[in-house]
């Protein structure tokens, strides 16, 4: 099976971006299943029943989540009415759940603790929802969006799901990483998939308003920037029988697709670049 996770999508331009690029990808890498962390879709802050069904009808298939998922109100009663969203699992009695089942795939959001909210360990969330998943004989392809802040976090969570998930995927920095890599039980892993929004910006804000902040210290309000977009990404090959990565693929596309290929004998067989222009309306 192979698997599709796009990074953080930034307000309009990176849902452009997603509705722009995406179906033909899916087309040109016969992608089987699209995930897409949604949580600042809705002007960079939230995401709502329009801007997901924006990413929905694109060909995403489960929408992830992470801080800002409570940013907008109006989506949290539907968070419980079969949206395909879903928000962290250490969130302690939260609406919405922390994972979904959907055409034979599992995806798991957790959201880490270091310099982010103190919420439920992400670590023993994950133990007790695995075991859950085990008692209930679901899907063997599980794949976990971890939002977290540190790269040592980060690292951690991969090494303690190897062999337990078939990827650990990091969110939430907006600055996608080059270790892509297969861990050694078949674990795929990358730190952090990056974001995908206006290529000339902060993190997906404008440049002028990010600077005003840092010299005034005032806290005014960032807005989303414009100009070309980047769309980043990772793909991975799962065996459906074992759970194990056999292929993965990072992206970063101006809009931009890095990729990083490791055969299932852990051997890196290539890594490349491709890049291609996309504007936004």
């Amino acid at each position: 099976m192979r698997i599709l996770m796009i990074g953080d999508v930034i307000g309009k331009p990176g849902r452009d971006a997603v509705r722009a690029l995406l179906p033909d990808l899916k087309h040109e890498k016969s992608i089987d299943f699209v995930i897409c962390n949604g949580e600042n879709t809705a002007g960079g802050y939230g995401i709502t029943a329009d801007t997901a069904a924006e990413l929905l009808d694109s060909g995403v298939d489960v929408l992830t989540s992470g801080n800002h998922i409570w940013d907008k109100k109006e989506i949290i009663p539907l968070m419980d009415e079969g949206l395909p969203l879903i928000r962290p699992a250490n969130y302690p009695d939260a609406p919405g759940k922390g994972h979904i089942y959907k055409d034979g795939v599992t995806v798991v959001n957790l959201m880490g603790r270091v310099f982010m909210a103190p919420l439920d360990c992400p670590f023993r969330a994950a133990d007790a929802l695995l075991e859950k998943l085990k008692e209930e004989g679901g899907s063997k392809v599980i794949i976990v969006d971890f939002h977290a802040e540190a790269t040592s976090e980060k690292q951690a969570m991969g090494w303690y799901l190897d062999g337990r998930v078939s990827g650990v995927f990091g969110t939430h920095t907006h600055v996608g990483t080059v270790d892509a890599k297969i861990l050694p039980k078949g674990t795929a892993y990358l730190t952090d998939v990056g974001m995908t929004g206006p290529q000339d910006s902060v993190i997906g804000s404008s440049v002028e308003t990010v600077l005003e902040r840092f010299l005034t210290a005032l806290p005014n309000r960032l807005s989303v920037a414009d100009g070309p977009c980047i769309l980043n990404s990772v793909l991975v090959d799962v065996d459906e029988e074992d759970r194990k990565s056999t292929r993965l693929n990072s992206s970063h596309k101006p809009i931009s697709y890095a990729v990083f290929c490791l055969k299932k004998k852990k051997r890196l067989h290539s890594t490349h670049k491709r890049t291609r222009q996309a504007g936004h309306g």
